[in-house]
């Protein structure tokens, strides 16, 4: 009898898989869900975008079906959560997002997650600024490689939550100019046609926004601006997406829940508010019920509708022929 036959050589087959898979999800900063939900998809995993302080900062690309790919197909990059100093890009898979990543697949929208430097939690590390040069940076390089990856260079957007959402709109929002990253990038630049942003720290100047947030603590700070506030003013205002809003603003879709006690939903009325003032074009969905990343029962909308109504939000503003948003 061959040895493959054997019961014995079964089980240590499955022990392997298992300890294959659990120091893969580890190493790569997954859980086995995420795994399993990865392989569902069409995708290019870790694409080196740039290297910096020794660090490859990687992406993952995800395609639609081959019959919906053309040469150049719009797109959208998403920007993960994780308090500034946390998470990683397969949070694009958390129920905020999923929904919304599938739709546009399907809808022909290629989707993109990247990794980027995450603050130090001590002072003298990678700041938030660091953070949004590096999103900047993502997509500089994928404009730079738009025919390589079968990318429009017009129709893009970017979306996010929580420190994600934070740094989307600064993604968007920032002067190319005030977030100076790879020099070998510098001839290109982004120019999104919309932003998505989930429960997003909107500015750090506003004091009437920090009670019952998680800005009641120093170190957010610290995290965020690699110092105390009152040391780095000037920074926090580079920092804070209202302080960027003008009348000819990109078009932004703020989703927020009215239970959020990390990140309260009074950031996202202040900029609906500043916004007005401005004469920008910044929508809120109200998610009733929701804490922070939409936790809680009987929300309202559903995870869902949320999802579809994001995805409708994006299709509106991806200007691509191809697209039925039907």
């Amino acid at each position: 009898m061959k040895i493959e036959n054997t019961i014995d050589y079964k089980i240590y087959l499955r022990l392997i898989r298992v300890v294959f898979f659990g120091l893969s999800s580890i190493v790569l900063g997954q859980k086995p869900s995420d795994l399993k939900i990865l392989e569902s998809f069409n995708y290019q995993k870790n694409v080196v975008y740039k290297v910096v302080d020794g660090m490859h900062l990687e992406m993952d690309i995800y395609y639609p079906e081959p019959d919906k790919i053309k040469k150049k197909n719009p797109w959208m990059l998403h920007v993960h959560g994780g308090g500034w100093a946390g998470g990683d890009r397969y949070k694009v898979f958390r129920k905020s997002f999923l929904g919304t990543l599938k739709a546009l697949l399907d809808k022909g929208v290629v989707c993109v997650t990247i990794e980027y430097r995450r603050a130090s939690r001590t002072i003298g590390g990678p700041t938030a600024y660091d953070a949004v040069v590096d999103a900047k940076d993502a997509a500089k390089y994928l404009l730079k490689n738009a025919n390589k990856y079968k990318l429009d260079k017009k129709q893009y957007g970017v979306w996010g939550g929580s420190a994600g959402g934070h740094l989307s709109l600064l993604t968007a929002l920032g002067k190319n100019s005030m977030f100076k990253g790879d020099k070998q990038l510098v001839d290109f630049n982004p120019k999104f046609k919309c932003v998505v942003s989930y429960f997003p720290a909107t500015s750090l100047l506003n004091p009437e926004l920090v009670p019952g947030s998680l800005f009641e603590k120093q170190d957010s700070y610290n995290r965020i601006l690699g110092d105390s506030l009152k040391n780095k003013v000037a920074l926090a205002k580079l920092l804070s997406p209202t302080e960027h809003l003008k009348k000819n603003s990109l078009p932004i879709l703020l989703i927020h829940g009215d239970k959020d006690t990390v990140l309260p939903i009074i950031n996202s009325t202040y900029m609906v508010e500043v916004a007005k003032e401005k004469q920008a074009n910044v929508q809120l969905l109200t998610i009733k019920n929701a804490g922070h990343s939409f936790s809680g029962e009987n929300i309202s909308p559903s995870f869902k509708e949320l999802n579809q109504y994001a995805t409708n939000f994006i299709l509106s503003y991806l200007k691509d022929e191809n697209i039925n948003t039907n």
